[in-house]
């Protein structure tokens, strides 16, 4: 089951960088049944904690949130606890725009000024871009889309997608995030669920879907050309 924006709490923990400490934390939140919702961990490589463990848990509502952090702070490895609003109160739901350097900086244009009239008007809807070139590196961010966190929507900008790309394509569409494509060459505009020429409206498309107040649904143009 999904949990709403609403129901999501979020906190982060810094602690000694050593084996078990992923356990104890996890255990902590299970006896106040804090249902885990997602969890990021990594190593802090800059600032006073260099060297120390971070990770990240959104959960849902678990009751006395001051208890358990007071529980946690008291983990023999925790150096420090804190509560946040969860990413997607902050940053919201994402589009991801994959492709070349130019074609992406066009789309990134429509998109990010799409969003800012949404935002203005109480939305969170963040736009991520990476430039790349190669079949291969194309794949694999393709195919990595689908295990982003809050991401959207997908828009493949570029000259000439094909091969294992169209098939990474697929497989981000069964995850049930849908691809919009520039006109391009290649196969990958077959695969998209909509072709836009112009890649400032192909941006504004993306972000219109998105919207919890936009018009736009991609699910009754699929498969058009504009």
């Amino acid at each position: 089951m999904t949990s709403s924006d609403a129901d999501l709490y979020a906190l982060s923990i810094i602690t000694e960088n050593r084996a078990g400490v992923l356990r104890d934390v996890a255990t902590v939140m299970a006896n106040y049944q804090a249902n885990i919702q997602m969890i990021q961990q990594s190593i802090i490589t800059t600032g006073s904690n260099v060297g120390r463990a971070y990770l990240y848990f959104e959960f849902e509502e678990c009751g006395d949130h001051g208890e358990l952090v007071a529980d946690l702070a008291r983990v023999p490895s925790v150096v420090d606890v804190t509560i946040y609003p969860p990413f997607s109160r902050i940053f919201g739901t994402r589009v991801i725009i994959i492709g070349g350097g130019a074609q992406v900086a066009q789309v990134a244009l429509g998109a990010v000024n799409e969003a800012d009239r949404h935002n203005i008007r109480g939305e969170r809807i963040s736009v991520d871009t990476i430039p790349l070139v190669g079949e291969q590196n194309l794949t694999l961010a393709v195919d990595a889309v689908a295990r982003l966190p809050r991401a959207s929507i997908l828009v493949l900008a570029g000259s000439l997608m094909g091969g294992e790309v169209s098939r990474a394509v697929d497989r981000v569409r069964q995850a049930g995030i849908p691809v919009i494509a520039l006109k391009m060459a290649g196969s990958v505009p077959q695969h998209a669920d909509l072709v836009v020429t112009d890649p400032i409206q192909a941006g504004v498309f993306a972000v219109m879907h998105v919207s919890g107040k936009g018009v736009f649904d991609i699910n009754r143009v699929r498969g058009r050309e504009f």
